[in-house]
């Protein structure tokens, strides 16, 4: 442990699997006193058994529910927004319901969350947002990821202009943009496919590294974004994708 983040609170949505309980995980590892949120509670429950982690069940999708998590508590020092949701097809695949359930978690979602926590922490004098974009957006196009390409720009775009207009307030705000991470839910995309072996080496063929990330590796940058170290970097959109956006 190198206490980056020490006596610092962090909320994390989504931090029941993958990149989200990553985070959780490096940030508390890194000293940050952190509230672990997800859907499911039963997702959490390992993690409430890690030093520096409270979980708590969180439905981002609940206005309601944000709202009264967001009043129960201070403003976090670190916010990372994590919840998301990957829609497999092109337009006229994604009828109105896809399209508005993704807008609502991958967009909405984080709205709320800053709204909700955004005037404590210019309140106090300061605050860092990571949001979790992808390189899917307004970085790159990928096959089949029309709305999730979409709700990506809009979160990248969110967040520069968060960026931008608390700037002054000592607020930070980045997005990070991975490219495809070994995580629960690509694997049940790959089963998805119908024949998983097939779908597992094309999600690996596209980074020019061969192998698929981490969510580890994504958890240590949103540490850096969270920490003093990045103290200079507000309204960035971080690509970390194994070179598929070069390719």
């Amino acid at each position: 442990m190198t206490d980056r983040v020490k006596g610092l609170t962090a909320v994390v949505t989504a931090a029941g699997q993958g990149m989200g309980r990553a985070a959780a995980i490096a940030l508390a590892r890194e000293g940050a006193l952190v509230t672990a949120t997800d859907l499911d509670p039963d997702k959490l429950a390992s993690l409430a058994e890690t030093p520096n982690i409270r979980a708590q069940a969180l439905d981002v999708l609940d206005r309601d529910a944000v709202a009264g998590f967001a009043a129960g508590r201070d403003a976090p020092d670190i916010l990372f927004n994590c919840a998301g949701f990957v829609h497999d097809g092109t337009i006229l695949d994604c009828d109105e319901d896809a399209f508005d359930f993704s807008v609502d978690l991958n967009v909405r979602a984080m709205y709320r969350m800053m709204r909700a926590f955004l005037p404590g922490m210019v309140s106090r004098g300061g605050g860092t947002i990571v949001n979790m974009a992808s390189v899917a957006s307004s970085v790159i196009a990928a096959p089949r990821r029309f709305v999730y390409g979409a709700t990506k720009a809009a979160v990248v775009g969110m967040t520069k202009s968060v960026a931008l207009d608390f700037v002054g307030q000592g607020i930070r705000a980045n997005a990070i943009c991975p490219g495809t991470v070994d995580s629960p839910s690509l694997h049940d995309r790959m089963r998805a496919v119908g024949d998983y072996e097939t779908a597992r080496a094309a999600f690996i063929a596209r980074q020019p590294m061969g192998r698929l990330g981490t969510p580890e590796e994504v958890a240590e940058l949103v540490v850096f974004l969270a920490s003093p170290e990045s103290a200079f970097m507000t309204g960035q959109a971080i690509v970390v994708d194994g070179g598929w956006s070069n390719a």
